[in-house]
């Protein structure tokens, strides 16, 4: 099964922490990730630039309004993302444990399954005359 790690931080903590421990981070968390890819359950992984550089849309009487900036106001704001295909939780878990910030550091890693579903959010499964919805 597929899972998506959510990376949350604290941004504002994050411009505190000197540039050499935040690269020392960065060099741990790619080290996990190329051992997830010698497991063979690496997908993909990106980080997020900043939440001051999102814009948000909204649906409202009809029409769409777009914002500067985050959805919400939180204390912990999604940094990136990590897809790994484990055989169950308890492995993607054990993954999850092994990222920097993820065990009492400045942020929080949530674990997520994917929900698949057939030729939706697939490039190479989509063609312009499906169904989705079967």
């Amino acid at each position: 099964m597929r899972y998506m790690l959510l990376i949350y931080g604290d941004e504002k903590a994050r411009e505190a922490v000197p540039a050499g421990d935040l690269q020392k981070s960065m060099d741990q968390a790619q080290a996990v990730m190329v051992e997830a890819n010698r497991c063979g359950i690496f997908e993909g992984a990106d980080p997020l630039l900043p939440t001051g550089t999102a814009t948000t849309l909204r649906k409202q009487d009809g029409k769409v309004l777009i914002t500067d900036g985050p959805f919400a106001e939180t204390k912990e704001q999604l940094a990136g993302y990590i897809i790994l295909n484990c055989r169950d939780l308890d492995e993607a878990l054990e993954w999850a444990a092994k990222f920097p910030g993820a065990c009492g550091g400045i942020g929080c890693v949530e674990v997520r399954p994917i929900h698949e579903i057939p030729g939706f959010g697939k490039k190479h499964e989509m063609s312009g005359t499906q169904d989705v919805h079967g």
